[in-house]
């Protein structure tokens, strides 16, 4: 006996939903004009703490392009050829993401240990403006999505997203302050450690949970064994075979 258990996203009336990819789209337009500002800023200051923590905002433009992307197939009906819908175009897009990201990441770890043997100067002073632009920003997108974040987990999950890059940003801040004022330029290739080691942690966990929902493993927030139990309370159930759980993406089961 095959179950096929499916759990939709809890979704609202299509005014709030338009208002929840707005703000989305608003978000995602911050976060991309500032990590721009901010490549430009580090490499201008000659700094990879700040260049670090403009490949974590691309973890927030990943994840809040993801969202948005989401939210549009779910919307999109299912087709004679493509029975379960799109969903699986988000998983796609999720793996190869955390790829690009896991590079991001082994490239930063490289440039630190280059510059921790080999120091070079850095324009503290143009690191922390930038830094705190960067700050402003991450602040602002929390305040935006924190409402719609109690609705969504797509929302949420972007919304978290924000919030690890505001961590990032103060660690960058204070590096500046430190380099400006004591002239420590380690300081810069350690933050940038710190950032990649960040963004690291956040690709794997793309990757592998991508990987587990194309290989259709067991979904992690559902109790096989309870869910037999509950199966065997129902009357006239005698025998329960071959039950198999998977994800089809988010939220879908």
């Amino acid at each position: 006996m095959a179950v096929h258990h499916i759990h939709q996203p809890i979704k609202s009336d299509n005014r709030t939903y338009s208002s929840t990819q707005r703000s989305l789209l608003i978000v995602l337009s911050i976060t991309a004009v500032v990590m721009i500002a901010e490549i430009i800023g580090g490499i201008l200051s000659n700094s990879l703490a700040l260049l670090s923590d403009a490949g974590h905002m691309l973890t927030d433009i990943l994840a809040l392009g993801l969202t948005i992307v989401a939210m549009k197939f779910a919307q999109k009906p299912p087709t004679a050829s493509k029975t379960f819908g799109f969903y699986r175009l988000e998983i796609l897009a999720a793996f190869f993401n955390g790829i690009l990201l896991l590079f991001i990441s082994f490239y930063i770890f490289y440039e630190a240990y280059h510059r921790l043997v080999h120091p070079e100067e850095i324009k503290g002073l143009f690191m922390l403006v930038v830094a705190a632009i960067g700050l402003l920003a991450n602040v602002v997108g929390i305040v935006i999505l924190r409402k719609f974040a109690l609705k969504n987990l797509n929302v949420k999950s972007a919304f978290f997203h924000m919030v690890g890059d505001t961590i990032s940003s103060v660690g960058v801040i204070v590096g500046g302050l430190v380099i400006l004022y004591t002239g420590w330029y380690i300081v810069d290739s350690l933050i940038g450690i710190f950032i990649g080691m960040l963004i690291l942690r956040g690709a794997y966990s793309l990757v592998r949970e991508s990987i587990d929902i194309f290989l259709e493993a067991t979904p992690k927030d559902i109790n096989v064994d309870k869910m037999l139990d509950d199966l065997h309370k129902i009357e006239g159930v005698k025998e329960i075979h071959h039950l198999h759980l998977w994800t089809i993406t988010s939220g879908i089961y």
